[in-house]
């Protein structure tokens, strides 16, 4: 090619998105373009899904569904039963959801409010169960879904307990509002997860969506890092979080004491 001259061959970087460069990457990019409500899709649309070449989401697929991970019917391609067994053995969030699961629902009954649990993934939060209160707000969270952890209370619960690296790879992204009062200066951020980790409750006010007050506790068994984190979500103004708060925390203290006497 002469100086200058344009590869008309060349994808151009700025509308194609880059192709993951390891085989686990993609792997995890065609089993993550499976989205909550999809039962099954078409090679085609992972391929658009994920940005990988077509001919390399076929191959893949095909070595996936001899391992049992994925499943063919016909031109559809559908979660594997292989992945079911391995998440059955996913047994620490599993149980953690299992032993938290009648404190929750106490919680629940005592506040009125709904009531999530939740873990930190990175930069997010992933919620692994939610009983809802009724009357209660519209709210983004699902089971399963994500939220970014410094727009929520169980997020800035769980970043109060983290390792000071896992803060700072979030700062460095960048704190993008989600909320009509999401913290985004990272001082003001950083002085509110001090004051978290001193009282072992975190506090939110509309930073998750408009209407939204919420008080959250970090799930800490026997000194070690926290697995996840309790909360209690109601309408600014209908519920009382400062009151509601003592209830989260002796919550997530239990479940914590639970998860720790449950460790072989």
């Amino acid at each position: 090619m002469r100086p200058g001259e344009r590869n008309t061959f060349a994808p151009d970087s700025a509308t194609v998105r880059a192709e993951p460069t390891s085989v686990v990457r993609r792997v995890s990019e065609i089993l993550g373009a499976f989205g909550h409500e999809d039962r099954a899709l078409g090679v085609n649309e992972i391929a658009r899904r994920t940005g990988i070449p077509k001919a390399t989401v076929s191959r893949l697929v095909a070595e996936l569904v001899d391992e049992g991970m994925l499943e063919r019917h016909g031109a559809q391609i559908v979660l594997g039963l292989r992945l079911f067994e391995l998440g059955e053995r996913a047994s620490r969030r599993r149980s953690m959801r299992e032993v938290a699961l009648p404190f929750l629902a106490d919680l629940r009954a005592a506040t009125g409010q709904t009531v999530h649990l939740a873990v930190l993934d990175g930069s997010e939060v992933v919620y692994v169960e939610i009983l809802r209160g009724r009357g209660g707000p519209t709210l983004p969270s699902g089971v399963g879904l994500r939220l970014p952890a410094h727009a929520t209370g169980v997020g800035k619960a769980l970043l109060a307990a983290a390792p000071p690296d896992v803060l700072q790879r979030i700062l460095e992204r960048g704190l993008a509002p989600v909320g009509p009062r999401t913290i985004t200066a990272p001082g003001a951020l950083l002085a509110h997860l001090r004051r978290i980790a001193a009282s072992g409750m975190s506090y939110e006010h509309e930073e998750s969506a408009a209407g939204v007050a919420c008080v959250a506790s970090a799930i800490v068994p026997d000194g070690g890092p926290a697995v996840g984190a309790v909360s209690a979500t109601g309408w600014i103004g209908k519920v009382d979080i400062r009151r509601v708060g003592p209830a989260v925390r002796t919550t997530a203290l239990t479940i914590a004491r639970e998860l720790a006497a449950a460790e072989p």
